[in-house]
């Protein structure tokens, strides 16, 4: 395989990638743009309109004065068994004042073994961050925390 062969297949398979989960959470009723989805819109979208609850199970450590906020690092780690029957599902990390709060979604299955991720995010401003933790038993769970920005990232 080429080297340009291979960047051409690996920029398909990301334009897939970023397209196919915004038109799972379509609505009918109310068309949202996956580039201008608020807080609230994409915490129901994830849960279903179940409300996630706030535990110590999840831990969220984001820096509590970030500097430059195009790369605001992230890492989440959830108490877990990661067993067949009790494993998280996944984990998403929201913004709360970004043009579009769906940061990350990370998808995880029992083979993973821990449930943790690192990763940077882009942050416009002073914010809260927030990771929503979905268990396998279908349950919601959540940890938030706030960032002040010194030099906004989504300019």
């Amino acid at each position: 395989m080429q080297r340009r062969d291979f960047f051409k297949k690996l920029g398909t398979a990301a334009a897939v990638t970023a397209v196919i989960p915004a038109m799972s959470f379509a609505d009918d009723a109310k068309p949202v743009s996956p580039n201008k989805m608020d807080f609230q819109t994409a915490v129901n979208a994830i849960t279903g309109g179940k409300t996630p609850k706030p535990s110590k199970k999840v831990k969220l450590k984001v820096p509590e004065i970030a500097e430059n906020g195009a790369v605001v690092p992230v890492t989440v780690e959830v108490d877990s068994p990661m067993t067949q029957s009790n494993y998280v599902k996944a984990i998403h990390i929201l913004s709360g004042k970004n043009s579009n709060a769906r940061c990350i979604d990370v998808f995880l299955t029992p083979a993973n073994g821990k449930a943790m991720f690192a990763t940077r995010i882009k942050l416009g401003g002073t914010q809260n961050v927030t990771a929503l933790v979905e268990l396998s038993d279908g349950e919601f769970l959540t940890a938030s925390q706030s960032v002040k920005v010194t030099i906004g990232g989504c300019g």
